[in-house]
């Protein structure tokens, strides 16, 4: 599989026009559907992607990131109708909060349902987001499935902001590094992170 570019060799520019997004969020399926990694941007940070039904892909993001933590996991989905297809177990006041959120916001789910069993940790649960840019949302819905999104960064080290901070062992160990010319407006940093119990209990664990 081809990569997209080296990040090395341009700085992001505002995308020219939607055949070139179309171009783009084709050649990052065709990447997903193969079972491969991408390095994509997100409303928060870069991340890595993959197939979320995919075990064998989310096995090569934990090598990858040298890491195997499930909770650094976390799935997109392109709306709240998407995320229940993936968790059967989830309170009605999660899709409220997630409805009033004004900023890049992770549900921590119970009932985790359809997705890569090496996803799901000891507690069954599942992070999703719903992610506000553009290129993401084009890509879940070419996709048709949920996408992992982990920081793009080796364990223990800083979570990077931008493409240019992504280390050079996290590029080349993708399969696709899609163009930042798509990366938006990016927060910048992680998101909140709340987590909901099945009776609706509420926990936020990251403001």
């Amino acid at each position: 599989m081809k990569k997209s570019f080296d990040p090395a060799e341009r700085k992001p520019q505002p995308p020219k026009n939607s055949a070139a997004l179309d171009a783009e969020v084709a050649a990052a399926a065709e990447v997903l559907r193969g079972g491969g990694l991408i390095l994509y941007p997100t409303d928060t940070v870069w991340g890595i992607g993959c197939d979320a039904t995919n075990a064998a892909a989310v096995a090569k993001i934990y090598a990858l990131k040298r890491s195997e933590n499930k909770k650094s996991m976390l799935v997109l989905c392109h709306s709240a109708e998407q995320i229940v297809r993936y968790v059967n177990q989830a309170p009605g006041i999660a899709f409220e909060v997630l409805e009033m959120a004004a900023s890049p916001l992770t549900l921590i789910l119970p009932g985790a349902a359809g997705v890569a069993a090496n996803l799901i940790p000891d507690e069954g649960t599942l992070g999703v987001r719903v992610p506000d840019h553009a290129f993401c949302q084009r890509l879940l819905h070419a996709f048709g499935r949920p996408i992992v999104s982990t920081s793009a960064n080796l364990s223990g080290e800083p979570t990077p902001r931008t493409l240019p901070e992504v280390v050079r062992e996290i590029v080349d160990g993708v399969d696709y590094v899609v163009d930042p010319r798509f990366q938006g407006r990016p927060t910048g940093k992680p998101s909140a992170i709340i987590a909901f119990g099945e009776g609706g209990e509420v926990r936020v664990i990251r403001e």
